[in-house]
């Protein structure tokens, strides 16, 4: 059992790999005029069960330096399980809600668009602002 740990370690970075990386290259950016501003809560953006399955791969290493025989397995089993649970608990005391604000912008061709992110303070009403990028990465930005 001790030779799957490094293979499981290794899928698990592969699969992360892309979820983490950053693409490079244009942002469209959109001028206007924001028209409201109202206060919102924004959900967690952390990945549900991400908390269970690195406890769990933490609990299966942990385990595996215990005992030898049917007491090792054992151990991987109790530890892979107790760290699943131990990492779930960890994520959901970390998926609060942030504050945020939906910034509704009236474009120069007269479209209404709203963007919802984390609060601005430097943003108000009237104010000439810039919308970088879109769908869920649009933010507004002051001119």
């Amino acid at each position: 059992m001790r030779t799957y740990i490094p293979v499981v370690l290794f899928a698990v970075a592969l699969a992360a790999g892309p979820v983490c990386a950053q693409r490079p290259g244009e942002i469209e950016i959109r001028q206007g005029v924001v028209e409201q501003i109202t206060s919102t809560q924004i959900a967690s953006t952390h990945h549900r069960g991400i908390g269970a399955i690195v406890g769990g791969l933490g609990g299966l290493g942990i385990g595996s330096l215990i005992g030898a025989g049917t007491g090792r397995d054992v151990a991987m089993v109790v530890g892979t399980i107790g760290g699943a649970l131990v990492g779930n608990e960890v994520q959901r005391k970390h998926d609060q809600p942030q504050q945020g604000q939906q910034v509704i912008v009236r474009l120069k061709n007269g479209v209404l668009v709203a963007v919802t992110q984390p609060v601005d303070p430097s943003l108000r009403t009237g104010q000439r602002v810039y919308i970088e990028g879109s769908g869920d990465g649009a933010r507004v930005v002051p001119q």
